[in-house]
């Protein structure tokens, strides 16, 4: 049973999880790709940022909730689609599902994960569902098909995966299968497979560098759900996602899984801001740590972010109770700063608040 007060912040969650986890299935949860530059710059460029509160500005009554794609949420952190959460916890993503609904925020269900989205669904909450676009166009539909009919709100495209990226601690491991009695859940063939794993063979997840903005197009004569692109880190992908229609980005890197190299989240969203202009909802992942992170992503424009890689940390150490843990902490630490920095809601935020700290 987890003790809420044993840790106080993200790290010390983090720590905790690396304790109790097989160093192979930590290397794989904590790891990233080629040097591992992009993975360290996520967190590494907050301490660059740093914020200029205003005073005396009537604080006292403050509301987190936040409003995306017709959700309500009680507040802007939403939980990133991350892999094989029976990895962490035997509670698995359902254990994710009913923390995420507990703490009254959207979940995004990976494409890979180790139970079936109905089973995930059925713990409640607003759901989400992260899609690799397969090859097979007949099975990506089939697959959507499903996260409609398990009650999911929208679709979650990753656009960042032509390939794998080089992730070398993996290959150190020998990790390139899940353990017996594990699998990608949502990629067995046939549809609406039961609980328990029914549902034939699963599929592996196959990656498609062939996959254009004509993906768009198939998904919108596909699904009437909303689609949010995530992978976004350019200005031009971002005014191309507006004028396909895309109704919310995410600007990502993967969380330094993918190329390694890139610039850091918090350094792409400025730029992305002012290409889309307003048009649609920007969310971001990669390095959120902290609630001040929270409010630096806010002030420069996202609307909402999303974690990862603390989530599972919190599921590793404590199951639905420890993924609960670190929700609040983020909840807390993000209603402080913003009282500290003079902001009642996540709306009062402006671009004015965070300075360069020329630190780092």
């Amino acid at each position: 049973m987890l003790d809420t007060h044993a840790a106080l912040n993200v790290a010390e969650m983090a720590e905790a999880a690396r304790r109790r986890l097989d160093p192979v299935h930590w290397d794989f949860f904590a790891g990233g790709a080629g040097d591992e530059r992009t993975l360290r710059a996520n967190e590494e460029a907050y301490a660059r940022r740093a914020i200029v509160p205003r005073v005396l500005r009537g604080v006292a009554d403050r509301d987190l909730r936040t409003e995306l794609l017709g959700a309500e949420l009680s507040m802007p952190v939403l939980v990133a689609p991350t892999a094989f959460h029976r990895l962490a916890h035997p509670g698995g993503e359902t254990a994710t599902a009913q923390a995420a609904a507990d703490a009254g925020t959207i979940m995004i269900v990976s494409m890979a994960a180790t139970q079936p989205i109905e089973q995930i669904a059925a713990a409640g909450g607003t759901l989400w569902f992260q899609l690799y676009p397969q090859p097979d166009l007949g099975f990506t539909a089939a697959v959507v098909r499903r996260a409609e009919a398990a009650g999911c709100r929208a679709l979650v495209v990753t656009a960042d995966s032509a390939v794998y990226g080089r992730r070398e601690r993996d290959l150190r491991n020998g990790l390139l299968d899940l353990p017996a009695g594990l699998a990608c859940e949502n990629m067995r063939d046939g549809s609406q497979p039961a609980a328990d794993g029914g549902g034939g063979a699963p599929r592996n997840i196959v990656l498609d560098a062939g996959l254009s903005w004509d993906l768009i197009a198939w998904l919108r004569e596909t699904t009437s759900l909303p689609i949010v692109l995530k992978g976004v880190l350019h200005p031009a992908d971002a005014r191309l996602a507006a004028e396909h229609g895309v109704d919310a980005l995410v600007v990502s890197n993967h969380g330094g899984r993918q190329l390694d190299g890139t610039l850091a989240t918090i350094e792409a969203l400025p730029a992305i801001v002012d290409a889309v202009g307003g048009r649609l909802p920007i969310l971001l992942d990669g390095g959120i740590r902290r609630g001040t992170d929270v409010l630096t992503a806010l002030a420069l424009g996202a609307q909402a972010v999303a974690v990862g890689r603390p989530v599972l940390w919190g599921l590793t150490v404590g199951g639905t109770a420890g993924v609960r843990h670190v929700l609040e902490l983020l909840r807390a630490e993000l209603d402080n700063a913003l009282a500290l920095a003079g902001a009642s809601r996540p709306g009062d935020l402006t671009a004015d608040l965070i300075v360069s700290a020329g630190r780092g």
